[in-house]
């Protein structure tokens, strides 16, 4: 979800214990918005723009994934 109605859709209907958040390295969008000046990709500042409480976004940004690959270790 590359826009901020589409991210708040998902974290409205989906628990932020069920959402794992990835981004990419080398962008599979490069182009920058020109509405905007952010790359197209860089979907971190939707969540961070959401209504979420730090719990929910540390669990989005990093808890989940950590529950959810256990063996990364810590």
């Amino acid at each position: 979800m590359y826009h901020q109605p589409g991210i708040d859709l998902l974290l409205e209907v989906i628990p932020a214990d069920n959402i794992l958040f990835a981004s990419e390295m080398v962008g599979a969008v490069r182009g920058i918005d020109p509405e905007t000046g952010h790359y197209f990709d860089d979907t971190k500042r939707y969540i961070d723009a959401s209504a979420l409480d730090d719990t929910d976004r540390a669990k989005i940004f990093e808890g989940n994934a950590r529950r959810v690959f256990s063996r990364l270790g810590a």
